[in-house]
């Protein structure tokens, strides 16, 4: 119904006239009047846009009426009316959006849901003086676009094997919708789940390929959005421990590794949540965590290690062991032999010990040998073998990068063997000794008696055989025969045992006496080796290191040198003696020593005491032919009341051509008696007389000569005073004073004394004095 007010304006009455026209059909649209064309559309909007609806294609109506008619409804409703210049938009019609009439279309901005539905444009047009009824229905549809999705998962972290729906909400959107779901593992890019176009998923059993992020994309005929990422935690393990070993090695029981190689275990065990790792070593925990690290392998690492996986969400276990064997090479390196046999040679190498066995090949001149684990052996027979023929032994074992080696040369030893023999401590026992060193393999040595047999076993570079000391043995001989396989014949060596013969240098030695002399004494034979000795004239072994003797060996002779010869303590006869195991022989030797002969005879000419009597001076003569070295001068004391003393020595390195010395110390109140001895080296003269010594004859010519100088320096001392006192009162004496300044002259002054004056230059003194001269008079006394 159409209000009072509505009625009595224009616009109400244009109102009114349409509404007049219409009236509802059987189906609740409303229709035209009998005669009036209309027109049928529809269109469609999106909610929040803006549609334009048309009313009809005629022109511009006199009136135009907009009604709306919602779906499921049969009352139209008023929307708004536009008459010429004028339009009215109903208040309810708000609810549609905002409406404005844009001549006839009505435009619909901010389009709302309500909006859906049928409009009808009722027209009123004018033509040819007559008034005609138009009418035209729009069904519009409104639009919803879609909301953002949601992705609601039934349980974010099921266990695996579960049941889950993952959901894709969207509160709003027109249908129909449609769905699209994009899963992206944690390390990999989104994949597209292809077939999927449903709002609900269903995960029957879950996985743990169904981890990841979810987003759902809704689509409409407006629209298309899709949701947040959704995590999907899927909870599972842990699997089986899977164990790698670095570096790789493999054995038949597990892993392999050498020994002081840095070993790394490695333990992964697919895990939601990650696993927890424990390490065992035979069942003895070593290590928590994904990797164990050996820094350096050795014997005691090797073993069972088990990997234990933990899963703490699930509080379940897994595990997996491994053999670990750690590889060791044998200490050191191959050891390279060769043994002797008949008619060959046997090539030994051998390297015990390590884990595996070391592999060992021989190599020689003729290419490859044999090869075996930690020994083997090659046979060579002597005759194919060329002497210092090389042949390597090549060790190999899986912990050493590089093989080892050892070479070995066979050859024969140089010359041949060499015998000597020595006696036992107390010539017991003839010890039999023969070498022949060197050679690979080395020679091999034994005895033989005189009919060829052998003295013992055989054996290497030295064989040594004992005998007990007989006489018996003495002439008898014995062979050391030399065997190696590369040396043909065997070599021999032959020794004859006998008893010591001796020689002497001279049987008779002179020396003079203080010379040194010289006994030799020579070993002729014998074997086993004699020890040489001398024995003096007392029949005293003469021992290294006696006063006054040295020995001298070489070789075979034993000299003795006897120093500074005196008949009296070396003069005699001499025995060098030789001893061995099988007997003894001496030889002697007489040693003369020779006195010098005697010097001539010596006289004391002068023996007298010195100013103070501590000092003599002592002169001598030489009476009768002799030979001289030297003199020597001896004193003796007597004191008065106990008798002469003893001689000692007060010089005794006077050489021959001296015939004077002084000599001091003494004591003044001591008597002493000299006397002087002539030596020819160590034979010393008949002594000279003793004399005491005398004080010497007074002189006077000395006390004249010091008493003329004394005076002399007397007069001296007073002619420079009397000169000095002239010169200081010429007055006194006058012509003294004018002999002494001859520049001035002196005249009497008025005082009565006399003052100088100058003189003329070139004047005499001399002419111009009237005074007498002056005598004066020095005497000088000497005293003795």
């Amino acid at each position: 119904m159409v209000g009072q007010g509505a009625l009595l304006s224009p616009l109400g009455l244009l109102l009114l006239a349409p509404l007049c026209l219409l009236h509802p059909g059987a189906s609740g649209q409303p229709h035209p009047t009998r005669g009036a064309p209309r027109e049928t559309s529809s269109i469609q909007g999106v909610r929040g846009g803006s549609v334009e609806l048309a009313c009809g294609a005629q022109s511009a109506p006199l009136v135009v009426f907009w009604s709306f008619t919602p779906l499921g409804s049969l009352i139209p409703q008023p929307v708004a009316v536009a008459s010429g210049g004028e339009s009215k938009v109903e208040a309810s019609a708000s609810a549609l959006g905002a409406v404005s009439l844009r001549n006839s279309s009505l435009v619909l901005w901010e389009l709302q849901e309500g909006a859906r539905g049928h409009f009808l444009c009722q027209a009123l047009h004018a033509a040819s003086g007559q008034l005609h009824a138009t009418s035209s229905s729009v069904a519009l549809a409104v639009l919803v676009p879609v909301s953002k999705p949601q992705v609601r998962l039934s349980d974010l972290s099921p266990v695996e094997g579960a049941s889950l729906v993952a959901t894709c909400i969207v509160r709003e959107g027109t249908e129909p919708v449609t769905f699209a779901w994009q899963h992206q593992a944690p390390r990999g890019p989104a994949e597209a789940l292809m077939g999927v176009t449903k709002r609900l998923i269903q995960l029957d059993p879950v996985n743990r390929t169904h981890l990841g992020w979810y987003t759902c994309t809704a689509h409409n005929a407006v629209n298309q959005l899709s949701s947040d990422r959704a995590f999907l935690d899927v909870i599972y393990g842990p699997d089986n421990p899977v164990i790698t070993v670095e570096p790789l090695g493999f054995t038949e029981e597990g892993f392999g590794a050498s020994e002081r190689e840095e070993v790394t275990l490695s333990c992964l065990a697919a895990s939601n949540p990650p696993s927890l790792y424990v390490w065992l070593h035979d069942h003895t925990q070593v290590h928590a965590g994904p990797t164990y690290v050996i820094a350096s392998a050795g014997r005691a690492h090797a073993g069972l290690y088990t990997c234990l996986a933990h899963n703490s969400r699930l509080d379940t276990h897994t595990q997996t062991s491994v053999q670990l064997t750690v590889y060791y090479p044998p200490k050191g390196r191959p050891s390279c032999a060769v043994l002797p046999a008949p008619g060959a040679l046997t090539l030994v190498c051998t390297w015990p010990g390590g884990l595996p066995a070391a592999q060992l090949q021989w190599a020689g001149p003729q290419g490859a040998g044999p090869t075996a684990l930690s020994n083997v052996t090659w046979s060579y027979a002597a005759t194919q073998l060329a002497n210092s023929s090389a042949f390597t032994c090549t060790g190999r074992h899986p912990a050493l990068a590089l093989p080892m080696l050892c070479r070995i040369t066979p050859w024969e030893p140089l010359r041949s063997p060499t015998c000597w023999t020595v006696a036992t401590i107390r010539d017991q026992f003839i010890m039999l000794s023969c070498e022949w060193p060197g050679g690979e393999p080395p020679a091999v040595l034994s005895w033989l008696d005189e009919q060829e047999q052998p003295l013992g076993s055989s054996s290497s570079s030295p064989a040594i055989y004992l005998l007990q000391a007989l006489e018996d043995l003495a002439g008898r001989e014995f062979t050391c025969r030399g065997t190696h396989p590369l040396r043909a014949p065997d070599p021999l060596c032959r020794l004859r045992l006998e008893a010591p013969q001796l020689a002497v240098a001279e049987p008779r030695v002179s020396v003079l006496e203080g010379e040194e002399a010289w006994l030799g004494c020579a070993l002729l034979a014998g074997l086993p080796p004699a020890q040489l000795l001398w024995l003096g004239p007392q029949r005293r072994q003469v021992e290294p290191g006696t006063l006054g003797f040295t020995l001298h060996s070489e070789g075979t002779q034993l000299r003795l040198s006897v120093q500074g010869a005196d008949p009296a303590h070396h003069g005699g006869t001499y025995q060098c003696m030789a001893r061995n195991a099988l007997g003894n022989s001496s030889r002697s030797v007489l040693l003369e020593v020779l006195r010098y002969p005697a010097p001539p005879n010596v006289t004391i000419s002068r023996l007298t005491y010195g100013r103070r009597r501590s000092e003599v001076q002592l002169q001598w003569a030489v009476r009768g032919p002799g030979n001289l070295t030297g003199f020597l001068v001896q004193r003796r004391a007597s004191v008065p009341g106990l008798g002469a003393g003893a001689w000692e020595t007060v010089a005794g390195d006077i050489k021959p051509e001296s015939r004077g010395r002084r000599l001091g110390g003494l004591d003044p109140g001591v008597r002493y008696g000299f006397r002087v001895l002539a030596l020819n080296h160590r034979t010393a003269g008949h002594p000279s007389e003793v004399k005491t010594p005398v004080d010497p004859p007074f002189s006077a010519y000395a006390a004249v000569l010091g008493a003329a100088g004394a005076g002399m320096a007397a007069a001296t001392v007073a002619s420079l005073l009397v000169f000095q006192y002239a010169a200081r009162h010429p007055d006194t004496f006058p012509r003294l004073g004018r002999l002494l300044i001859p520049r001035w002259v002196w005249k009497p002054n008025h005082s009565g004394g006399t003052e100088p004056s100058p003189t003329t230059p070139g004047s005499d003194p001399a002419q111009e004095s009237t005074e007498p001269p002056v005598n004066v008079t020095i005497t000088v006394t000497a005293t003795p």
